[in-house]
């Protein structure tokens, strides 16, 4: 079997786990999904090895919710998509780490991975710019607003006007935008939203990694399903 591990040193990594599927095998349940677990390779000719394995930590409550389990596989799919293999990935992996363990926790996961999806997009180079037009740099706070996706951020409604594939930012999405860029986890969790800014927020950042990525997050359908995305 091979598996597809996040580590802080080596990055992604695919590695062969042999006979982990078989009843009895010692190491299958430390190498579910969305286990946090401590791993001894061995060097192969293509692939690594995996001789020994032992779980850290299991996120049972997240593992014991489907709405919770598919908000994880998203994160984990983003981080998937998003990442290459064999570079070192520390920001990555300890912003990952949390946001599984915030997701076993919260009672709000829709506002974990707003807050994920923004500080994995700052820490991999596709910050949106949410501070200044990205086009003529005035501020977009002013009544009329957009953002685009291919401009990268902002956009004040003058240029939003000219800009194809502009979408209408609320005032109160922007400043939901610009306190989830910064504010850390815990605070992130905290913050009252209406149903409208989160939905708007959800469809706003799906676009916009959409359009980094090139392609949808198959993970994403079946979230907007479950309702975890847009879960209050």
């Amino acid at each position: 079997m091979i598996l597809t591990l996040l580590t802080p040193y080596r990055g992604k990594l695919r590695v062969v786990a042999r006979g982990v599927r078989r009843p009895g095998s010692k190491m299958g349940g430390h190498l579910d999904l969305l286990i946090y677990s401590t791993l001894l390779l061995a060097q192969g000719q293509n692939l690594d090895v995996v001789t020994q394995a032992q779980t850290r930590e299991s996120f049972l409550a997240l593992r014991d919710d489907l709405a919770r389990t598919a908000a994880g596989m998203y994160a984990a799919e983003l981080v998937e998509r998003f990442t290459e293999e064999q570079g070192e990935l520390q920001p990555v992996f300890r912003l990952f780490l949390e946001t599984l363990r915030r997701l076993s926790e919260t009672p709000d996961p829709a506002l974990v991975l707003r807050h994920f999806e923004l500080n994995l997009l700052g820490l991999l180079g596709f910050r949106p710019e949410l501070d200044a037009c990205v086009l003529c740099g005035r501020s977009p706070d002013a009544e009329g607003r957009g953002f685009s996706a291919a401009s990268g951020g902002v956009l004040c409604a003058e240029c939003a006007a000219t800009e194809p594939m502009a979408r209408l930012l609320s005032r109160a999405g922007l400043e939901a935008l610009r306190f989830l860029q910064r504010a850390g986890a815990a605070q992130a969790e905290r913050a009252q939203l209406s149903a409208e800014v989160r939905e708007e927020l959800e469809r706003l950042l799906r676009e916009y990694i959409g359009f980094v990525l090139e392609q949808e997050v198959r993970s994403a359908a079946f979230l907007r399903e479950l309702g975890a995305g847009s879960l209050s």
